[in-house]
Parts: structure tokens; C-alpha cells; sequence
């Protein structure tokens, strides 16, 4: 039996630096595993076009997962055929697991008025705006508001409002996330059901093949909304964050916590867990 990893990471405190945005600690370590085809898997909050820009800059090929858990997008040829129950979008297959941001657009407009006064979403403000609330630049502000499956309020009203509105979205087959400056609405997708469905989907593959491997899978996260996606891996690995202590697992098992922060803390993990052949030393 010949096993194979397959990593899930997340992005930004993770594979990325917290504060700079940089992955330059993890760059030796994405070329060993580039080396033994182990995939890179990014699993994120962030949206496609964002992605894409990622991709470009670490010239990754690999599969990759939006926005929580919204969806899978898989690069056109990077398998045989087709998956079933995909779409085609640009040059990927898709995997939706979230109604479209339309559709929440649209549930927001139902709300009683007072309560749309409460806030102001992600596609109202102009490019400006979400730079000075975001702090990204303008380039990269442009990237985080084309969103496909999810909408980031700025909450402006009481808490008591705040839970108003939480419940009537909920009702209404909506997910409700408090992240760090804004409350997002979505489906209820999360990175977990997200990387289960493409482990289970490339799996089939290598049955099907009848080529007798297995898939390891690794998930790395730093945040709680990597939770679901770190209990259902087969090794879970914690990376240290500069806001808050690990978050709480109720697995035990298999978890490997990260002493470094960020990207370097990410390789450091990986250094553990996988055993690279001599050879690939010298890539």
C-alpha cells in the first residue's frame, strides 16, 4: 500500500504571515513537496480572484477551496474527466456547496428597513471605502469584494439588532459568521465538508485506477474557523497565532502544534510529518 499525502492549509496566518502577507519562510518546503507531487491544497476565506493572484505568485496548480468551504475549484485537465455535480467556471470545474452571493444580496433586501440601516455590506461600499475598512491596497480591496458565495456586512448597530437580524438570516437558510471586523453571511459550507468531498472525489480515482494508495490528509490552520476542517483530517496541525492560544479540538489524537508562527511554523510542522526521500534534499 502506497501512502499519499494530500495537504489542506489555509492562508492567511497559516501559509501566509499575519502581518505581511509573505510565505517566503515556507517557499523551500513548497518546492520538496512540488518535488514528491504532494498537492497543495489552499483551503481559505478568501475568494477566487484572489486565489488566482496566490497561485500566480507560488505557482501552485492544484485544486484550491473558497470562502469557508463554499467551494472547490478544480484547474480543467488537472484530472481525466469531468467530477460529477460540477460546473464550469473559467478554466475550472466547480463544486458549489453555498447558494450564490446574489442570493443572500437579494435576502438582505427582504429585511425590515431599520434593520438594513444597521450595517453596510461589502457591495455597497465603493473601492475606497473598503480599503480604509479592510486596510487592504486598492488592487487587492477590488480582489476581496468579488465575492461569489458570501457577503461581509460592517455592523453599525446594537448587539440586540445584531441578534435580530442573525435570526431572521438564519431562518431564512442563511449562515451567520462573526469574523474579525465583519459579520459574513453565507451557506452552510464549511472548510470541513468542502475538503472531505475532494479527498473522497480524488480517492475514487486512485480506486478506480486500482493503484493501491491511500491519501493521508493534512489539514493546517491557524483560526477557529479552521476547526472543522482540522477535526477532520487525519493529522491535524495547529499553527501558533499572534491574536489567541490554539483553539480548542475535541480530538486529541494526531494534532501537531506549531512552535513558530505563520509560515515558518507551517514548514517546521510539515518537517515532522513527512519523510522526504534523500534525493529530493538536494532539489
Amino acid at each position: 500500500m502506497d501512502d499519499q499525502y494530500l495537504i489542506f492549509t489555509d492562508l492567511d496566518g497559516t501559509l501566509l504571515d499575519h502581518h505581511t502577507y509573505s510565505f517566503q519562510p515556507a517557499v523551500e518546503m513548497l518546492g520538496k513537496l512540488k518535488n514528491a507531487n504532494i498537492p497543495v491544497i489552499p483551503n481559505t476565506s478568501k475568494t477566487f480572484a484572489e486565489l488566482i493572484f496566490f497561485r500566480q505568485q507560488t505557482q501552485l496548480d492544484t485544486p484550491f477551496i473558497v470562502e469557508n468551504g463554499a467551494a472547490v475549484f478544480i484547474p480543467i485537465g488537472f484530472v481525466k474527466e469531468q467530477p460529477a455535480g460540477t460546473e464550469v467556471f473559467e478554466r475550472y470545474w466547480v463544486k458549489s456547496f453555498s447558494e450564490s452571493r446574489e442570493h443572500w444580496l437579494q435576502l438582505l433586501a427582504t429585511l425590515p428597513l431599520e434593520l438594513q440601516q444597521c450595517y453596510v455590506g461589502f457591495s455597497a461600499m465603493n473601492n475606497q471605502q473598503l480599503c480604509n475598512e479592510t486596510g487592504l491596497s486598492a488592487p487587492a480591496a477590488l480582489n476581496a469584494n468579488s465575492r461569489l458565495y458570501s457577503e461581509p456586512l460592517k455592523w453599525n448597530g446594537t448587539d440586540e439588532q445584531k441578534q435580530q437580524i442573525t435570526k431572521l438570516l438564519i431562518d431564512a437558510g442563511a449562515n451567520v459568521l462573526q469574523g474579525g471586523r465583519f459579520l459574513h453571511v453565507s451557506g452552510h459550507s464549511d472548510k470541513g465538508k468542502a475538503m472531505l468531498w475532494l479527498t473522497e472525489f480524488l480517492s475514487s480515482l486512485v480506486s478506480a485506477a486500482s493503484k493501491n494508495t491511500t491519501y493521508t490528509t493534512v489539514a493546517l490552520g491557524d483560526s477557529y474557523n479552521d476547526n472543522e476542517m482540522l477535526e477532520a483530517a487525519d493529522i491535524a496541525v495547529q499553527i501558533k497565532s499572534h491574536k489567541h492560544d490554539f483553539p480548542a479540538l475535541t480530538r486529541t489524537d494526531n494534532v501537531v502544534q506549531s512552535t513558530e508562527f505563520g509560515p515558518t511554523g507551517w514548514t517546521e510542522c510539515l518537517a515532522k510529518i513527512i519523510k522526504f526521500p534523500k534525493e529530493l534534499h538536494h532539489g
